[in-house]
């Protein structure tokens, strides 16, 4: 479930209320950046956290940003695969190094390959090479050559990136919109058990969930359209 809210209350009510509902809570730069590291203990508690800071930088920057991160315990942490070879390398060596010295579970890396807010002609205009396919591909294989576990991709990349990264290559997959939701500034969506079909490993679901009247009753809702043991529910 993403909790991109910068209203703490709010976000410890909602991951009390949803703790055994869904698989896990993300933390994006919004909350992030209200209530740092606290306020993530906080809403997190001992449930598993996701946190989506798309670290993106000289590869020294981000390693140490990892680093930073570690001791919050994150299952998954999200870098941008754009960042290059070298940066996400430093990442992983970073992630790996921190974690075994504090001898905690060392958190699982992804790279960010398009956001799901844009489209083709999104991606001309900031200068990148496509089509959208073609790009996701590509940062999807450096990712994988870099040592990283996996990647955010669209749902519409999930079955090509499977077959080209393979079946241990964690997809992480936004931008999920039951049928019965809007898909607000998501240009490509797909409902929960259309991801699950194609291949997703992790769905990640926020407002469908966190913007119904009765967030709990909309989480059950999703999980039940769901009977695939890979996926992680939100």
């Amino acid at each position: 479930m993403a909790l991109d809210t910068p209203d703490l209350a709010r976000a410890v009510n909602l991951a009390t209320a949803l703790s055994e509902v869904v698989g896990g809570v993300k933390i994006g730069k919004e909350f992030f950046t209200a209530h740092g590291p606290e306020g993530t203990r906080a809403v997190v508690g001992g449930g598993r956290l996701f946190l989506d800071l798309k670290f993106h930088d000289i590869p020294n920057t981000v390693a140490g940003a990892v680093r930073a991160a570690v001791p919050l315990r994150p299952f998954l942490m999200t870098v941008h695969a754009a960042g290059g070879p070298a940066m996400l390398r430093a990442a992983v060596e970073a992630a790996a190094v921190t974690a075994g010295d504090a001898n905690v579970p060392r958190p699982r890396l992804l790279g960010i390959t398009i956001l799901t807010s844009l489209d083709d002609d999104d991606l001309a205009r900031v200068g990148q090479q496509g089509p959208m396919a073609e790009q996701a591909r590509r940062l999807a294989a450096l990712a994988r050559e870099s040592g990283l576990d996996g990647v955010v991709c669209s749902p519409h990349e999930i079955a090509d990136l499977r077959r080209l990264c393979g079946p241990d290559f964690l997809l992480v997959v936004p931008g999920i919109r039951p049928a019965w939701a809007l898909a607000d500034d998501q240009k490509r969506v797909l409902t929960p058990a259309q991801a699950v079909a194609e291949g997703a490993d992790y769905l990640v679901v926020g407002r469908p969930i966190t913007g119904a009247a009765d967030p709990a009753t909309a989480a059950r809702r999703i999980t039940a359209e769901l009977s695939n043991p890979r996926c992680v529910r939100a």
